[in-house]
C-alpha cells in the first residue's frame, strides 16, 4: 500500500501518532511518505490536535481518507498494535529528541481539559527506557499528570542520576509535589524548566508551596515555570504577579473552547506581554496596554 500522511497543524511538533502509524506500516511492507498533491493513495492519515486549526480542505487522491485526533473531536486512541508500536522519528529527521508516555489519563477532572474523556484515569504507559532514542539523551514526556502515578513515580526515581536530559512539557500537578517527591526530581537533568501549572487563585499557594519544596531539594530558582491559564484577565494578571514574587517564571495561554471560540484581543494582548520576557521584565501590564494605544494612535 501507498500511505500519506497529513499533520494538520504543522509540523512544529511532531506527531507521535503518525510516527506511530508511519512506523506500523513500513514494518508490513507499505511505502510511508507525507501526502503530495501530485500522487494517488492507498490511504492517507490527517491527524489534527487543535480544535482551532483550520481544517484541510485540500480535495486529497486516495483510496481512503482517514481523520483522527482531538482537533476532530475524536476521543479514541490508535489501535493497541499501533499504539505499541515504536515511533518512526524518520519522518521527522530535524527532530532530535524522543518524546513518549509514561502514563497516560489523568485523576482530575478539569473542566477545561479533554484528557479525562479521551485517556481515562491515570494508568501506565510505557518505562523510560522504551521511548528513549538509541541516538539521543533528551525526551519530552508528554504525561498530563505523572506524579499521581506510582507507575510515573518509579520511572522518575530509576530515571535520576542517569545521562539522559528531560522535559514533562504538559507540567507537573503541583498539588502532588511533597517533600519526598521534590528530591525525586532534583535528581533529573532538565532540559531547561521544571514545569507546574497555575490555572486558578487557588493554586497559588500550592504552588509557592511546592516551589518551596523543589528548591530546598536542589532545583534551581531559575528552573522553576508556571502555565496560567488566561480567562479572566485582571484574575490572570493577580496569578502572574504572585508568581513573579515567588520567583516562578509565568507562560500564559489564553484559554481556547474545544467547540472553536478563540481568545479575546486583551487575552491575546496579555500573553504577549507576559511570554515576551522582554517585555515582562521592563514595563507593567498597564504600562504596555498604554504603549500599544499609543502605537495604534488610540
Amino acid at each position: 500500500m501507498r500511505i500519506g500522511l497529513v499533520e494538520v497543524d504543522g509540523h512544529e511538533f511532531p506527531n507521535l501518532a503518525l510516527m506511530r502509524l508511519s512506523a506500523w506500516h513500513k514494518a508490513r511492507g507499505d511505502t510511508v511518505e507525507w501526502w503530495s498533491g501530485f500522487e494517488h493513495y492507498d490511504r492517507v492519515y490527517l491527524s489534527k490536535v487543535f480544535t482551532f486549526t483550520p481544517d484541510f480542505s485540500t480535495v486529497i487522491n486516495a483510496g481512503e481518507v482517514i481523520t483522527g485526533g482531538t482537533g476532530y473531536k475524536d476521543y479514541r486512541s490508535l489501535p493497541p498494535e499501533v499504539e505499541a508500536t515504536a515511533p518512526d522519528y524518520s519522518i521527522y529527521p530535524n527532530y532530535t529528541r524522543a518524546i513518549g508516555f509514561l502514563t497516560r489519563g489523568c485523576i482530575r477532572i478539569c473542566p477545561w481539559c479533554i484528557v479525562p474523556r479521551k485517556e481515562g484515569y491515570i494508568h501506565p504507559a510505557s518505562a523510560w527506557e522504551q521511548i528513549k532514542r538509541p541516538d539521543s539523551r533528551e525526551i519530552i514526556f508528554l504525561d498530563n499528570n505523572v506524579l499521581a502515578s506510582d507507575f510515573g513515580l518509579e520511572q522518575i526515581d530509576r530515571m535520576g542520576g542517569q545521562k539522559i536530559w528531560v522535559d514533562f512539557n504538559q507540567g507537573l500537578d503541583a498539588r502532588l509535589i511533597t517533600p519526598e517527591t521534590a528530591k525525586l526530581l532534583a535528581r533529573l537533568r532538565w532540559i531547561r524548566f521544571v514545569r507546574m501549572s497555575c490555572d486558578t487563585n487557588a493554586m497559588l499557594p500550592v504552588v509557592e508551596q511546592a516551589a518551596a519544596y523543589l528548591k530546598e531539594a536542589g532545583v534551581a530558582k531559575s528552573r522553576l515555570w508556571a502555565y496560567v491559564l488566561v480567562q479572566d484577565v485582571a484574575d490572570a494578571h493577580q496569578r502572574v504577579e504572585t508568581l513573579r514574587g515567588m520567583g516562578v517564571t509565568p507562560f500564559a495561554q489564553p484559554y481556547r473552547d474545544y467547540d472553536g471560540g478563540e481568545p479575546t484581543e486583551e487575552q491575546r494582548r496579555f500573553a504577549r506581554w507576559v511570554n515576551n520576557k522582554a517585555a515582562f521584565n521592563s514595563c507593567s501590564w498597564n504600562d504596555y496596554c498604554e504603549d500599544r494605544r499609543t502605537k495604534n494612535g488610540i
